[in-house]
This record gives structure tokens, sequence and C-alpha cells, in this order.
């Protein structure tokens, strides 16, 4: 074995991999001897909530689990060390690619983390970054790291005052925003973070005199010398935080999920391991929210295990000009939300509508060859690059193909993609059998911040429809039975690994209710496994609502708000788990009998509001039936007034009825302890709920 004097510590792979055959406790040992940054402090407990802690890596004696860790600088070093002058970034401007290569990539980001040193960022504060995907947005992330500072992803459709929480929560000393829509925000509570020394702007001039734009940045790292900046990275350790994703759980304030080096570096080798993907031959699209861990993953740090190019979607992708993207790089493997997926879907069903004759005879025909196709795929008679088999694939299989889905691909884009993945929320059956029947199954992708994004994975040669997939490789699933559980097979659905975060930023108890002391990591969400050991999610105990666009939304605070600018409401339900938009029912406060049992005639509070907005009502029939203008609209107004304080679009209530009668125990919305039963009420008005959702 190759002693510690030889050891180069240049911060990259390979000169760390000669140790791969030592014990845990050597490697160890071996690493703590050497500066950063691919050194391991000393560490007794697996969680820490100061941003400057260490923690104690979940390694394992042999398996996946006992590799080599290494810095997320190690990762950018050696990708450039293996191909320096192969492309890693693609932007367009003028209607032209450019190019970014890999050493070009690494020549920036030390240039801009010069310069964030030069401006103030102390190590352990934020950089915060709020912006469309960009080579300025990964060049700040990776900058920040290298800096010793944490890399701090700003949602953009935050309100000025959810940015302010997240900058100041993490201490930013550098903010770095895309355009001057998003300057504004960070200029109008600037007097509210005190640990804020520098702004800049990468996208058009700033219109404030002392915000730096992008060049100004640059020119400030060129001139700046090295000495600091490599001091800094021989401080960093691999089980120290790097970067905080910030996710509004449940209720409260948004937390900060604390990720170590060794948390995004390992589980971006486990997924590249589970891909099976080539290194130096991969083209990606960067497109989702990068304040997101999953785009995080999938963009940043899985492309530099795999040398991997990454082009940049256009800001305005998710309205329409992502298929021109995709028809341009004809991606290798491609992930979209479930509202990406069922935003082609539509558009594909509309463009159907006008195929008619022989052609639609042919389009249908087709879809049912590719339907059993996927479902053999599924079942494993057809292996993923196997030669045509006339027993495996189904009759008329090669038609279908040359005829139809091939073409179909090569419009999309997709004619060369080994994965359609989906993640970040639940997708709906009617899309899986949409994408099945067209030969593009779709894989599912199940995990949260808290776990540096995936915990199962669903791959081409292992996946089941309506399945999250089984264990990412090197992981431990775990599922807590619950006394009065939906069912004797579901259970909480608990995580454990070397994924799983360091704990939350400053948040000691609640990282104890997330972190048990047997380290498992508890998601809130019911499941169950199959026999092949496929996950299935089945519920979720925290009530948290997933937009169709990967939007997570508390609906307990905003349906509060309703209640408290509108005394009319008894109760409300707020809509939008697996659905593009928010929306609500809403009932009115009424009388009730002695059994509980609602009537049809309105409340004295009610009736005070009513005539407060101009309006004689006396009943709910008089309200629904009647569609009694002066009720709706004090309701919008009141609807209105709530969406104005919410910290993004995302978050606003789009549509919204009134229901015929107020919920209640006798009537099963309401349990025993008067607990909105979401699910039962869910069934109840399920064509209600429907209609806010046709076109």
């Amino acid at each position: 074995m190759e002693t510690v004097e030889q050891h180069t510590g240049n911060g990259t792979i390979e000169s760390i991999e000669n140790h791969q055959n030592a014990s845990v406790i050597e490697k160890e040992e071996i690493i703590q001897a050497l500066n950063g940054p691919d050194q391991i402090l000393a560490a007794d407990k697996t969680v820490s909530v100061k941003r400057d802690g260490a923690v104690k890596l979940r390694i394992s004696d042999n398996g996946p689990s006992s590799r080599k860790p290494y810095s997320l600088v190690t990762l950018l070093n050696s990708a450039v060390q293996r191909m320096p002058n192969h492309n890693a970034l693609a932007y367009k401007q003028d209607q032209k690619w450019n190019y970014i290569t890999y050493r070009q990539y690494l020549d920036e980001v030390r240039t801009v983390a010069k310069a964030f040193i030069k401006l103030g960022l102390e190590e352990f504060n934020g950089v915060g970054i709020i912006g469309f995907n960009s080579p300025e947005w990964f060049i700040s992330d990776l900058a920040a790291i290298y800096a010793g500072g944490l890399a701090v992803g700003v949602y953009t459709t935050n309100s000025p005052e959810a940015c302010q929480y997240v900058c100041h929560h993490a201490q930013c000393n550098i903010i770095v925003v895309e355009n001057d829509q998003q300057l504004q925000k960070i200029l109008k509570v600037r007097n509210e973070l005190p640990y804020l020394k520098a702004i800049i702007q990468y996208r058009g001039k700033p219109t404030a005199s002392d915000v730096y734009s992008w060049d100004q940045l640059k020119e400030i790292g060129r001139v700046e010398d090295e000495l600091e900046l490599n001091e800094r990275i021989k401080r960093i350790a691999v089980n120290r935080c790097s970067t905080l994703i910030y996710t509004s759980g449940t209720t409260g304030s948004p937390k900060g999920v604390m990720l170590s080096h060794d948390n995004c570096t390992w589980t971006a080798e486990m997924l590249k391991m589970e891909s099976r993907l080539s290194c130096g031959t991969e083209h990606l699209i960067s497109y989702l929210p990068l304040s997101h861990i999953a785009a995080q993953v999938v963009d940043i740090y899985m492309p530099l295990i795999l040398n991997a190019t990454v082009y940049f979607a256009q800001p305005d992708a998710l309205k329409g000009s992502l298929v021109v993207t995709l028809r341009e790089v004809r991606p290798t493997a491609f992930l979209g939300v479930p509202r990406v997926w069922e935003k082609i879907q539509e558009k594909m069903i509309e463009v159907g509508k006008g195929i008619t004759g022989l052609k639609r005879k042919l389009a249908d025909w087709a879809k049912d060859v590719g339907y059993r196709g996927s479902i053999a795929k599924m079942n494993g008679a057809i292996k993923p690059g196997s030669k045509m088999k006339r027993s495996s694939y189904p009759y008329g299989w090669s038609i279908a193909n040359f005829l139809v889905f091939k073409n179909i691909k090569k419009n999309l884009g997709l004619d060369r993609c080994q994965f359609c993945l989906t993640a970040a929320a639940p997708i709906t059956m009617d899309t899986l059998d949409f994408f099945y029947k067209l030969d593009l199954p779709i894989f599912e992708v199940y995990g949260m911040s808290e776990c540096t994004g995936p915990h199962t994975v669903s791959m081409p040669w292992r996946f089941k429809k309506g399945s999250v997939g089984s264990n990412l490789v090197g992981v431990d699933t775990n599922i807590e039975k619950t006394e009065g559980g939906p069912d004797s097979e579901s259970g909480e659905i608990c995580m454990k690994g070397r994924h799983v975060m360091m704990g939350y930023l400053n948040a000691e108890e609640k990282t104890s209710e997330a972190i048990d002391s047997n380290d498992w990591l508890h998601t809130g969400d019911i499941g169950r496994f199959d026999k092949n050991n496929f996950l299935y999610i089945t519920g979720r105990s925290k009530e948290l609502i997933i937009t169709a666009g990967g939007e997570n939304v508390a609906p307990v605070p905003i349906e509060d708000s309703v209640k408290e600018v509108l005394p009319v409401v008894s109760n409300c339900m707020l809509i939008g788990d697996k659905r593009k938009f928010l929306s609500m029912l809403i009932t009115l406060k009424t009388d009730v009998d002695s059994e509980g049992t609602p009537q049809e005639t309105l409340s004295s509070p009610s009736l005070d509001w009513c005539k407060s907005v101009g309006s004689s009502a006396k009943t709910v029939r008089d309200v629904t039936q009647n569609q009694d203008e002066h009720v709706l609209k004090g309701i919008q107004i009141g609807i209105d007034k709530v969406n104005a304080k919410s910290v993004s679009r995302a978050q606003k209530i789009q549509k919204w009825t009134v229901l015929p009668r107020d919920f209640s125990v006798p009537g099963g919305e309401l349990g025993p302890t008067l607990k909105l039963r979401r699910p039962i009420v869910n069934k109840m008005y399920a064509k209600t709920i429907d209609t806010f959702y046709q076109d």
C-alpha cells in the first residue's frame, strides 16, 4: 500500500485510488494525516446542526458504502484531469451554441472563488444564488464550495421576504442574482441582511451602482493570487457541510438541509453506478430548478463523474421552448418532473386529434403494440439492448417501431435517450400508460432533500409501473409499522446510508425528530415493498402537497389564512398533489343540529359577513345554486389577499368552489378529534376536483 508521504493530496480521485484496498479504519487514518480537501475531521456523531460542524461518516466495511470519500473539489479536479479539453457546459447565445471545456470550467470556478473571498465570503457562510440555470449558476455554486463557503440555492419564485429568510438563515455574505427582476427582490430586503457584503448580477447591466456585474466579478478574481484560495481548500473536509438545500417541510419556516461533501459525491457515484452511463459520451439538459437537490445531483455532480456535456435550456423552457432544446441536443438521459411529461402528453394528444382514417388506425394499433412491449420489458421478457426475438417482442413490433415509435422519438428529441426519468412529485398512471404506448417508459425515482435526492430508483432493466423503484445501491430502507396504518404491509418509510444529511442547520430538535438514535431518517411518507423489493408509496403522513411541478406546499398554513380573512368559511381543503396548480374546496358556516349535522341555513357569523358584502343570502343554496355574485366576489377578494402573501406563484390558489354542505363528523369528512380526513374528502368530491383541471 502506498505510504502517506507518497500521497500528493492534490484533490483528484486518482491520488487516493491506491488506498482502495485498505480497511476503513486505515483509510480514515491516512486521510486524517493529510490536508484538505479530502481529509476527514475527527467526529463521534453522524449528525450536526452547526455550519462548521463535522460528522462521523456512515462508512461500512465492504460494498458500495465502503468507497473512499472525497470532496466536491476533488470531483471537479478529477474531471479536468481525465478530459481537460472535453466540453463540459454548453449555452446558447445569438442562436448559436457556445462551449466551455472542463479546463475552462475549473479556471472559471477558481477565478470566481478568489473574487468571493476578496468580496468578503467567510468560511462556512453562504453564497445565495437565485436565477435560471446557466454556467454562472454552476460556477457560483462550486466557487462557493472551493472558497470554503456554503452553496445556497434560492427559488426563483420566492418573494422578497422568502429570499430574506433563506439568505439570512444561511448567513449569506454574497448573493448572486440572474437579472434585475431578482435583484429588486434582494434590494428590497438588503437592510435586513446583516451578513451581506456583495451582490453580483450575471445577466444584464446592474441598475444599482454597488452591484457587481459578472465581468467585474471575474476581473476581481483574475488579479488575486492563489494563496488564500489554496489555504481554504486545504481546510476543506469531506465530512463538513458544502451545500444548503432549503425545504418547506409541512409547517413553519423553511429548514436548511445540510449536505456534506461526502453526501454529494457518494450519491453521485452510486447514481453513476446504477445508470451504467459511460464517461465522455453523455449529453444532458439543465432546466429544472437548481434550488432542488435533484437538479444539483443530476446537472452538476453526476456530469463531473461522467465528463458529460451539460446543455442549458432557455429560461422559457417550461413555457414551450424545451422541446426545441430537446431536438437540438438529443440528450442521452432526461429527467422531467411529472408536469413536464404531462405537458408533452397534452401537446401530443392535441396533435393527435387531427389524425384520421388509416393513419389513426395505424397509430392506435402501434400504441397497443407499444404498451404490450413496455410491459414485456417491465417483466424482464425483453432485456435492454437485446437483439429482437420474436418470442419476446409483441407481434408487429418491427413495423410499429419503424413507422411510429422512431418518428415520435425523433420529433421529441428523445431518439437516443436511454432513460426517461421522473422525480420530485408523484406521476399519474394515465401519463405512465401514455408513454408506455409509445415505447417510452418513464422510470420513477423517489427521495428527498434530506437524503441528497435519490433513495429508490427505477432503471430500464428494473422497473414496475406504479412503483418508485428499488433501493439505490448502498442504501437501506426500513418500513416502520405504525398502529392503525393503512394496511398490514405499509408503514413509514425510513432511510439509512451515506446519502442521509448531516442535519438541519441550527435546528437540533427538528434534526432529532427526523433522524433517530439508530441513524434512520424518517420520511413521513407511508409505503410498502412488494415481494421483489419494489417500493410503493401509499400515503403521506405529513399531509405535504407536492404539485406536478415538484413544488412542496404545506396546506395547513394556507387553509388557516383563508379562514382568517374570510369569517364566512367554516372549513377549506387545499388540493394540488400531482396537479399542475392549487385549488380549494370551501364550506360555509351553517347551523348544526344536536347530532352535529350541518344544516342548510347559514349561521349568524355567515349572515353578518354576507350582509357586509351586500348579499341577502340566508342558506347555502342561495349561494351555490343562485351563484350569488356578492358572496363569490367577496370570497375571491379574500383568496386574493391570501395569494398576495404567498412565497411563490406555485403556492397561490388558482381555482376554488363552495360545496353544498359543511364538513362534519357525521358526514365523514372530519375525524373524532375534528381533524380533516383528506383522503375521504378527495374521494367524496373527486368529480368536483376534476373539473378544476379540465381544459
